[in-house]
C-alpha cells in the first residue's frame, strides 16, 4: 500500500490538471496514491481523469465527485477517505518537484515520530524562488508559533505533510450556512495545538496564481464567507502568547465578519476575549464597511 495521499480539490480545472499529472508521472519514487476529488465541475475534468485512469501507470488513482462546495468541504472528501501514513494537498493549479515524494518520505523515515504531526516543506514559484523565506534552522517547528509572526521571517504558501490520523482527528470542518470559503489551514493550526512538525527547507511544490483563485480574491472571500472567517478568527484570539499585533489585527477581523454576517449576538456572545472585542469593535466596524464598499456589485 502507497505510504502518502497526494490529494487535489478540483473544480473547473482541466486546463491545469495535466500539469499535475506530468509532475506526479515524473516522480522518481512512486510510492503514493493521487486523490482528487472533483467539487462539482462542469469542464471536462471527468473524462480527463477517466482517460488517466484507463491508462497504465505507475501509482494509483482515485476520483470522488460531489457537489459544489468549496475548498474545504474537497478537504473533508479526501480525508474521510485516506488510508495512507502521510497526506497532502496539491491544488489542482500547482504541481510537484520531481523528486518530492522521494525527499518527503526519506525526511519521514529519518526523522518523523509519533509526537509530531508530520513536515512543514517549501513552495517555490516557476522560477524556483521560494515563496517567503526559508523556516528557521531548527528541527521542529509549531505552524502557530509560524503563524502569529514569532520568527522574523516573511511568511508565504508553504507545503504541510500531515499525518492522515491527524487530519481525520480534526475533520471534517464544519459547512458554515452554505458558505464556501473556510480556509483548510484552519485545521492544521487546530492540528498545532498539540503537535510540531517537521522543518523540512526545501521546496516540494511549484506554485501559480490564477485569477480566479482563493489567494487574489480576499476580499470577496471576507464578503461571501463571513461566519467562516469569525470561526477561524475566534481560533487565532484563543492562542496563547500570541504578539498583541497578532491578537488586535484577529479582533478586528473577528468583528467586521461577524457584523458582514449579521451574528449580532454572537459577536458578544461567543468572543473568546470580550475585552479585546470591545476595544476592536470600531476599528472593525470600519473594515467591515470598507469589505462591503470594496465588493460592492
Amino acid at each position: 500500500m502507497a505510504r502518502i495521499t497526494v490529494f487535489t480539490p478540483a473544480f473547473n480545472r482541466a486546463h491545469t490538471l495535466p500539469r499535475t499529472y506530468s509532475s506526479l508521472c515524473r516522480q522518481n519514487c512512486k510510492d503514493f496514491l493521487w486523490l482528487i476529488v472533483d467539487d462539482g465541475s462542469t469542464d471536462d475534468t471527468e473524462s480527463l481523469v477517466d482517460h488517466w485512469r484507463s491508462q497504465e501507470t505507475e501509482f494509483e488513482i482515485r476520483y470522488i465527485k460531489k457537489e459544489n462546495g468549496g475548498l474545504h468541504t474537497a478537504y473533508n472528501a479526501a480525508i474521510s477517505v485516506l488510508d495512507t501514513e502521510l497526506a497532502m494537498c496539491i491544488d489542482s493549479d500547482d504541481w510537484l518537484t520531481d523528486d518530492a515524494i522521494e525527499k518527503i518520505l526519506k525526511k519521514w523515515d529519518l526523522e518523523g515520530d509519533p509526537q509530531l504531526a508530520g513536515i512543514e516543506a517549501l513552495d517555490c514559484y516557476q522560477d524556483g524562488k521560494i515563496i517567503g523565506d526559508l523556516l528557521p534552522d531548527q528541527k521542529t517547528i509549531n505552524l502557530i508559533d509560524l503563524y502569529v509572526g514569532r520568527y522574523r521571517i516573511r511568511n508565504g504558501d508553504r507545503k504541510p505533510i500531515v499525518r492522515s490520523e491527524l487530519y481525520q482527528a480534526v475533520a471534517p470542518m464544519p459547512t458554515l450556512n452554505g458558505e464556501k470559503n473556510f480556509n483548510p489551514h484552519y485545521m492544521h493550526l487546530q492540528i498545532s495545538l498539540k503537535y510540531d512538525f517537521l522543518v523540512m527547507n526545501e521546496p516540494v511544490c511549484v506554485v501559480e496564481y490564477q485569477a480566479d483563485g482563493m489567494s487574489r480574491n480576499i476580499f470577496k472571500q471576507y464578503r461571501n464567507s463571513p461566519n467562516s472567517f469569525a470561526q477561524l478568527r475566534r481560533l487565532c484570539m484563543q492562542f496563547k502568547n500570541a504578539p498583541l499585533s497578532f491578537k488586535v489585527r484577529n479582533a478586528i477581523h473577528y468583528v467586521s465578519s461577524c457584523l458582514i454576517a449579521g451574528a449580532y449576538i454572537d459577536l458578544w456572545k461567543k468572543t473568546p476575549d470580550l475585552k479585546m472585542t470591545i476595544l476592536a469593535f470600531p476599528f472593525g466596524l470600519m473594515l467591515s464597511f470598507c469589505v462591503r464598499m470594496c465588493t460592492k456589485p
